[in-house]
């Protein structure tokens, strides 16, 4: 019964991301479905207890969802072979300045937080 109920609340999600990116499209369908359903279990409109074992199984056979992809690598190989260095740079800069941006961020939020007085030592 627990596996009808997070294929429920998994579908449930997904179908508001679908509504969400019919809206605002910035963001694919099922990102917004991600934050819908993290969003859900916050909340606590959905029993994180019950879906527990259900994501676990999900996750530990997360590699049948790479195969696709993996077969599409094979299929352009002559394509990813004439511009492989090219891709393998862009992608080692711009996976570096995504880490540093959000790095400099983080602790400039966290230097925020700590600046701020807390409750605490006004008494």
């Amino acid at each position: 019964m627990n596996i009808i109920y997070s294929l429920l609340a998994i579908g449930i999600s997904l179908i508001l991301g679908y509504a969400i990116h019919s809206l605002y499209s910035g963001l694919p369908a099922s990102l917004y479905g991600m934050i819908t359903f993290a969003l859900l279990l916050h909340f606590r409109l959905f029993n994180a207890k019950k879906i527990e074992a259900t994501i676990a199984f999900l996750l530990r056979n997360m590699g049948v969802c790479f195969v696709p992809a993996g077969v599409g690598i094979i299929n352009h190989f002559a394509l990813i072979q004439q511009h492989g260095l090219t891709l393998v740079t862009i992608i080692f800069i711009t996976t570096f300045l995504l880490l540093t941006v959000v790095g400099i961020a983080f602790q400039r939020i966290e230097n925020n937080d700590t600046s701020k007085p807390s409750m605490d030592s006004k008494r």
